[in-house]
């Protein structure tokens, strides 16, 4: 391994933008929710815009068609039924548009191969989660696993990175966080740890560059040609 590297040890990665392209089925959960709560539909290229805050915050920009949701425009009652519509939406269709980008599957087994420890911590809610992992054939890659409600806080809160370094034993100095959105990037340089930005993801249309990551990458060849060095 590099020494750029050498001293890393714990890898946590985001999941949607970084691991696996989930907007099309995303799109169809939520425009089918859209449909039952009789307002308009959107297109992928908007609904990708509107994702990696979490569920929450996807729905209630659904339903107001705009990126950022200002406090008060979607009552409580409102979000919390469209949530439920979206779930179950979510739930019923059977993931077949969601795939892992080029590279990653492979990629993965070398990483833990090569001896890194690896996790994921996504702003997914975890009920979704593990079906995804073991359609993929990953889940026994990841030593820990996060959802966006599996604490009280999520990206790009600090706390779940913590919680992970913690848990598994490593300090933030031992760690790299990889993901593709703005919310990775702040949650660890909050965190105190390095971070790489994967370019070809879900930023709300903004280059990960401007997020100033340690790294960047636009492909997840580059990413495993930099951790894996000899």
């Amino acid at each position: 391994m590099s020494e750029r590297v050498n001293n890393k040890q714990l890898l946590i990665f985001d999941f949607d933008g970084t691991l696996i392209d989930s907007v099309p089925d995303l799109a169809d959960a939520t425009n089918n929710m859209l449909q039952q709560l009789g307002k308009p539909t959107y297109s992928l290229d908007t609904i990708k815009e509107w994702v990696g805050n979490g569920s929450r915050l996807l729905i209630e920009r659904a339903l107001i068609g705009k990126t950022a949701v200002e406090k008060g425009e979607v009552s409580k009652e409102e979000a919390d039924h469209a949530e439920q519509v979206f779930f179950e939406a979510y739930s019923n269709i059977s993931r077949s548009k969601t795939f892992a980008y080029p590279n990653v599957d492979k990629g993965l087994h070398q990483l833990k191969e090569a001896g890194f420890t690896l996790a994921l911590v996504t702003n997914k809610p975890i009920r979704f989660v593990p079906k995804i992992l073991e359609g993929l054939g990953w889940t026994p890659l990841f030593d820990m696993v996060l959802g966006g409600d599996s604490l009280p806080v999520k990206k790009p809160d600090p706390a779940p990175l913590l919680h992970v370094c913690e848990t598994l034993n490593f300090k933030p100095a031992q760690t790299i966080m990889i993901g593709d959105s703005i919310n990775d990037i702040s949650a660890g340089k909050n965190a105190g740890i390095d971070t790489i930005g994967l370019s070809y993801g879900y930023n709300y249309g903004k280059d990960i560059r401007d997020s100033k990551p340690n790294q960047a990458f636009d492909h997840f060849k580059e990413l495993l040609s930099y951790l894996l060095v000899d």
